[in-house]
């Protein structure tokens, strides 16, 4: 993940804050992982994941759903 904070996932202290509009609580967050995952086919051939893995998790974008803004996207103590 990259050091800019709107690239970053908020934890337990922190959530993210749109600083053009004020939004505390709707972003659009585009993210790719790597997932393993453990599928169980039965014998109709309908599958259930039983176990699911992530590997690597990155942000790739997150916005703000109220104004769009991409580049105002802060972390703010909750």
């Amino acid at each position: 993940m990259s050091n800019d904070p709107k690239m970053v996932l908020p934890d337990e202290k922190s959530r993210w804050r749109c600083a053009h509009c004020g939004n505390l609580t709707r972003f659009d967050v585009t993210r790719a992982s790597t997932v393993t995952e453990f599928w169980h086919a039965d014998l109709a051939g309908f599958v259930t994941v039983e176990e699911r893995n992530v590997g690597a998790e990155e942000v790739l974008a997150v916005s703000c759903r109220w104004c769009r803004a991409v580049d105002r996207i802060e972390i703010v103590p909750r």
